[in-house]
């Protein structure tokens, strides 16, 4: 009895992070039979798209997850203001001044996260595995396409973000994504749609299922969407959704002819699995994805409440 109780100890000691998740409760299922991702959801990490100076691999360990952690902007700035007020007024003053270019809002208007996220139980320093350096591998074309994005010069050309018309991040997707606060997204579930609503601003994408790949139809490219056409279907226990056709004025991470090919899977009661795949020859040498971990959230969405 003795030495099956210690052989018992030890395997639960050993088995790694994912294998515990995998070997959870049972994972809830809808009315209809499917995978239930409904509820609230969190991707809030200090964990971004690409991989950051000083990191120089995918999976981290603990120690260099938390040396990154240290070295992050948002890190740094909470620092600075938390020093403002062991110096003089005149010095306070300036650290915290809308004038200091080192810091956006204050570091209290800011909800980034206070670690570099987990997925599949491990910690990650960027959403994209594949190139293996975790960047994105920009064509000529594409360079050139996101210099001209970024060099606004009138106002009928600046972003839709300014006007809070849709997320700064692009947090709806597809690529689903964080950024400084309101990382939370609300999911509804049909038998023939599912509806994401993202916490920032309020960009939503009501996604119509059909019942295999094979009935996948997306609408004419001479009508770009906002959020893109999506189409989804289920492969087993995993939502598969495919997105063309994607607005030009809209932030995102493909050309209107670009496709980004997502997977959702629940990993466990609380959480989901998020993989995807953006396959764009315009932008991009090559194709690339990543994978990223939505937490289930104990907050509702907050309304943006942008003017």
């Amino acid at each position: 009895m003795k030495r099956a109780l210690i052989a018992s100890m030890v395997l639960v000691c050993t088995a790694t992070p994912a294998a515990l998740a995998q070997a959870g409760n049972e994972k809830p299922r809808t009315s209809w039979g499917v995978p239930d991702f409904g509820g609230f959801w969190t991707n809030t990490s200090l964990t971004a798209m690409q991989r950051p100076p000083g990191a120089e691999n995918l999976v981290m360990t603990a120690e260099e997850a938390e040396q990154l952690t240290h070295r992050n902007v948002y890190s740094a700035a909470e620092r600075e203001e938390a020093g403002a007020s062991k110096v003089d007024q005149e010095s306070s003053d300036k650290l915290l001044s809308d004038k200091n270019a080192s810091r956006a809002y204050n570091r209290f208007w800011m909800d980034p996260g206070s670690s570099y996220a987990q997925v599949k139980g491990e910690y990650r320093s960027s959403w994209i595995t594949r190139p293996a350096d975790g960047r994105l591998p920009y064509s000529e074309a594409g360079i050139r396409a996101n210099t001209r994005t970024n060099a606004f010069d009138g106002y009928e050309i600046r972003p839709l973000a300014e006007r809070c018309l849709m997320s700064f991040t692009g947090g709806a997707g597809p690529v689903l994504n964080n950024g400084m606060y309101n990382n939370t997204y609300q999911i509804v579930q049909s038998p023939d749609s599912i509806m994401m609503l993202t916490e920032m601003i309020h960009d939503v994408r009501v996604i119509p299922i059909v019942k295999s790949k094979a009935e996948a139809k997306h609408g004419p490219g001479e009508i770009p969407r906002w959020g893109g056409d999506s189409v989804g279907w289920y492969e087993g226990d995993t939502l598969v959704v495919e997105t063309v056709n994607s607005h030009p004025k809209q932030r995102s991470y493909i050309s209107s002819t670009g496709k980004v090919t997502e997977r959702y899977t629940r990993w466990s009661p609380t959480e989901i699995f998020y993989e995807f795949t953006v396959e764009d020859p315009v932008l991009y040498s090559s194709s690339w994805g990543g994978e990223m971990s939505l937490r289930a959230s104990e907050e509702p969405l907050y309304e943006y409440a942008c003017h």
